[in-house]
């Protein structure tokens, strides 16, 4: 197999399609998933809504980086969904010869150890300011098989890519199943009122068994903050890249703990409601992420957060939020805790952790199977077949 070495700049062409928005008209913007996971839609927006005076419209099949998180994988082809989108200058855009390197053939790579490794060789500037240097990264060698080879690679990558997602799919059937189960053990709905106080439920407000734990902490412009996300649905937390303290606008930052309950303001209305857990402990949020410790002799953390994966919670929650007229209205926490409650006994709270608590196993077991397994198959393939450093 005659494997050639070529720069970047040899396969990308960088797109000049500028763009002044229109006042009155809408238009779509993108979020670029960090580790190879692709281009999501952030938002669509009128055009007097975008400040700067010209943004970049980019096309399907296009690649596109973030000049920020190139070095975490932050790339990807634009899918045909956000053809016409507008991103910021800080969002390089390229058209793939097709003549040297098929894009979907590109696309794979663009995921691969190897290539974010190049990204970060490109990434220059101080602790808190590293960007993608764009000259360094065009002038980057790959190593490239000819067309055919590049396509017979694809077709096997696609093959594995499609079981990975039939397995997701299955996961994601029994993960239904135990959250519905998880839900069912926190409300009881089979039950009455009058039948909970039989058993030694008791109606309380969140205000009762949750206190604010607010730790502030002043931006430092020369420190790097860890931070957390929440998933939205009711699935927990992530990692995410740190606060760079010089570039970020907040003036204040608070750490979170482990085993507290926390949610964000501005996405309670699908569900960002969790526990803090152990791996994320000690990290920073902003005050969008409102934290409480919970009161141990009364209520524990599974249980919680089983009561908040129910989607009418949720809801509640949001109809009731002062100022509504907005699906994205921010839930406040003030109107949080005085949210009422049915509390089980602590040992039916402690059998609803020891189920949550199996469910996570068992989830984070299947789970490290399957996530591992593309990134296996691309080392193997990239680091073998193409001979990629």
């Amino acid at each position: 197999m005659a494997v050639r070495t070529v720069c970047v700049g040899d396969l990308l062409n960088k797109s000049q399609n500028w763009l002044e928005p229109k006042p009155d008209e809408t238009y779509k913007q993108i979020t670029v998933r960090l580790w190879g996971k692709g281009l999501v839609l952030r938002a669509e927006v009128a055009g007097s809504q975008i400040a700067a005076a010209r943004q970049l419209q980019v096309k399907a099949g296009q690649f596109l980086l973030s000049r920020i998180d190139a070095r975490h994988g932050a790339c990807g082809l634009v899918p045909a969904s956000l053809d016409g989108a507008l991103v910021s200058n800080d969002f390089p855009c390229f058209d793939i010869d097709s003549k040297i390197v098929l894009p979907a053939y590109f696309a794979w790579y663009a995921r691969t150890e190897n290539f974010i490794a190049l990204c970060r060789q490109a990434s220059e500037g101080s602790t808190n300011r590293v960007r993608l240097k764009e000259n360094e990264f065009l002038r980057m060698p790959v190593h490239l098989p000819p067309l055919d080879e590049q396509q017979r690679i694809v077709a096997k990558l696609d093959k594995v890519a499609g079981l990975v997602e039939e397995a997701k799919s299955l996961q994601n059937s029994v993960k239904d199943e135990q959250k519905t189960l998880l839900i069912n053990m926190a409300h009881r709905p089979d039950l009455s009122a009058s039948e909970k106080k039989e058993l030694g439920w008791r109606e309380v407000k969140l205000k009762e068994i949750l206190t604010e734990a607010a730790e502030p902490y002043e931006i430092d412009p020369e420190t790097s903050y860890p931070n957390l996300g929440i998933y939205s649905f009711a699935r927990g937390t992530f990692s995410k890249p740190p606060i760079d303290g010089a570039s970020t606008s907040a003036k204040m930052l608070y750490r979170v703990r482990q085993g507290q309950f926390i949610y964000s303001r501005l996405f309670a209305f699908e569900g960002a409601y969790t526990i803090v857990p152990t791996e994320l402990d000690g990290r920073f949020v902003s005050n969008e992420f409102p934290s409480f410790d919970i009161d141990a002799q009364a209520a524990t953390p599974e249980f919680l957060a089983a009561f908040f994966m129910n989607p009418y919670v949720w809801t509640d929650l949001q109809v009731g939020s002062l100022g509504l007229g907005s699906r994205r209205q921010r839930v406040n926490q003030k109107h949080l805790v005085e949210y009422a409650i049915w509390l089980p006994p602590l040992a039916w709270q402690r059998r609803i952790g020891d189920v949550f608590r199996k469910f996570k196993s068992d989830i984070e077991a299947e789970g490290m199977g399957i996530d591992t397994l593309m990134p296996a198959v691309l080392h193997g393939v990239f680091g073998s077949e193409v001979g990629a450093s």
